[in-house]
């Protein structure tokens, strides 16, 4: 076998093409779009560059052929709650069913991490933001959401041999959208129904209001937590802008206390489900595509991206009240008949229990994000939980 570190145009090809090639005969792999793994290594397009570097390295077999693949991460805005040590993180990891060349690929990692004064690696992990390519599948092989990972069952093995230990789980809540809503949650939204709150859907046109309104709500409710920084509406009116061509106004509410904003409710239809015919590419033939299987292939699966509250009102049934508002037009309007919320820590059980509040909800698929300690001897404390 031979690792190669990507410095070439034809490594990073490689790179892209071990993942493709390891999971394309599992038939609920989707290809991810190349452009969005491309992006993670870009520095002109990733802004974790500014506080950190990475690199890949691509296992090859004696023939040539690519059978494994990882990157390693520095950055030092990566922080979880309770660490007292410099962790990196090792991402993208695919490999063929041999402990050996796991355990090569994990070991070129941590080496590199270790000359950086590194002390553990989680894995695996993004160079970037959490809401992409994070934890390990490890329960729910179905179809990945946009910009989740996917592995085959045997990986977990591969980390657990070579000395990873499960740092957190991150759980992903699906209900039926279609099914009738308890009779419980009706109760707690009739407390609501009165001329001082209304729910609503996003308008459009409205990109500046909503925005601002979500940037409120956002920072109300989580900015200062986990190290959280706030949004402004200026980020988030750019964030609106991109996602509006693939918005569904129907399954994205905010609530309003005398026209204050409190809640948000904000979905997606599952963008996957569309670019599964699309092979991983996006030039303007696959643009064009897109926009034709977006016309004619309906998509049945929504995701859920935020469901937020601001502490005022956490805890009082406003969650019973957006839900029954925004399941008037939800359940009787729209086509979906999935439904999935994107990862929550099990080290936080409060927002779990958020989650729960949906409805009759089920675990649809876990992840895990794994830590490796390089020093054996010292205690391994998984991800404290956090109020």
């Amino acid at each position: 076998m031979q690792l190669t570190e990507v410095t070439t145009a034809t490594a990073a090809k490689d790179f892209i093409r071990v993942n493709v090639e390891l999971n394309q005969s599992n038939p609920n792999y989707i290809r991810p779009l190349d452009k969005d793994v491309e992006e993670v290594f870009n520095r002109e397009k990733n802004k974790a560059f500014r506080h950190g570097e990475c690199t890949r390295w691509v296992l090859y077999d004696n023939e040539g052929q690519g059978i494994g693949r990882i990157a390693a991460f520095v950055n030092k805005k990566y922080k979880n709650k309770g660490d007292e040590f410099p962790v990196g993180g090792i991402g993208f990891f695919d490999c063929i069913n041999d402990q050996f060349a796991a355990d090569m690929l994990f070991d070129v990692a941590k080496h590199w991490l270790l000359q950086r004064g590194i002390e553990a690696m989680d894995g695996p992990i993004n160079f970037g933001e959490r809401d992409r390519w994070w934890g390990l599948v490890t329960e729910g092989f179905q179809e990945p959401l946009y910009c989740m990972n996917y592995n085959p069952p045997y990986y977990k093995k591969l980390f657990e041999t070579y000395g990873f230990r499960p740092f957190f789980n991150q759980i992903c809540i699906g209900l039926d959208p279609k099914k009738k809503l308890s009779d419980k949650l009706h109760e707690r939204h009739d407390h609501y129904a009165t001329a001082d709150y209304r729910c609503i859907p996003i308008d459009k046109k409205k990109i500046e209001k909503f925005a601002a309104d979500f940037a409120y709500v956002y920072n109300k409710a989580w900015a200062g937590h986990g190290g959280l920084k706030e949004m402004r509406k200026e980020q988030v009116i750019l964030m609106f802008k991109k996602m509006k061509p693939v918005m569904d106004e129907r399954i994205i509410w905010f609530t309003y206390h005398k026209e204050t904003p409190i809640a948000m409710f904000i979905n997606l239809p599952d963008l996957n489900q569309w670019f599964k015919y699309l092979n991983g590419q996006f030039s303007w033939y696959h643009k064009l595509k897109f926009l034709w299987i977006k016309k004619t292939k309906p998509c049945k699966k929504c995701t859920g991206l935020v469901f937020g509250i601001v502490p005022e009102f956490q805890g009082k049934g406003i969650d019973a009240y957006m839900i029954v508002e925004s399941g008037k037009v939800i359940q009787w309007q729209t086509p979906y008949t999935e439904y999935e919320m994107q990862w929550i820590g099990d080290f936080n059980p409060k927002m779990l229990n958020v989650a729960a509040s949906l409805g009759d909800t089920f675990r649809s698929r876990v992840l895990t994000t794994y830590r490796y300690l390089f020093d054996r001897t010292r205690e391994f404390k998984p991800h404290p939980h956090i109020s």
